[in-house]
């Protein structure tokens, strides 16, 4: 049975349609006026230093249209965001996208935090991704990415001058 608009309980569609046409019409119960959320993202390491890669990811990012989250010990403000000193702070229940920007080390000491807070992918960037930092993010069940952040966005760091 081919499915209309009657079964969806709108209108049948303009008149003259034929079926096929009709299906891919709209209901008049949608709005255009919806719109997705913006994805989030919260950059470990962010920095107010403008050289750094990881102001240069807020500033990719909000370039993209995300809902940028910097995250630095310091608190602050980073490119006009509130800085949170921890991922705890950050008013979201999850994540779409964490992107670190730490030395292993320090790295190894927040997955724990990450994993808590919950995301759809963990990127670790360049100099962040150890192999004792990405078998941790692993065991934790963090979905990994080794790679730059800000390339996987379309954005070339090189573009992000200060």
């Amino acid at each position: 049975m081919t499915p209309t608009w009657t079964r969806l309980g709108a209108a049948e569609g303009p008149p003259g349609l034929n079926p096929a046409a009709r299906l891919a019409t709209p209901p008049a119960r949608l709005s255009n006026s919806y719109s997705m959320p913006k994805p989030t993202i919260a950059i470990i390491g962010a920095s107010p230093d403008r050289s750094k890669f990881g102001n240069k990811a807020v500033r990719a990012y909000l370039r993209k249209g995300y809902d940028v989250y910097p995250v630095n010990p310091k608190g602050g403000e980073i490119e006009g965001l509130s800085a949170y000193r921890s991922l705890s702070e950050v008013p979201v229940a999850s994540l779409d996208r964490v992107s670190v920007y730490l030395p292993p080390a320090v790295a190894l000491g927040v997955l724990d935090e990450v994993a808590a807070k919950g995301c759809g992918e963990l990127w670790l960037n360049p100099g962040t991704d150890s192999r004792e930092v990405v078998e941790k993010a692993r065991r934790l069940g963090l979905p990994t990415i080794q790679a730059c952040s800000i390339v996987a966005i379309g954005v070339s760091p090189a573009s992000l001058a200060e």
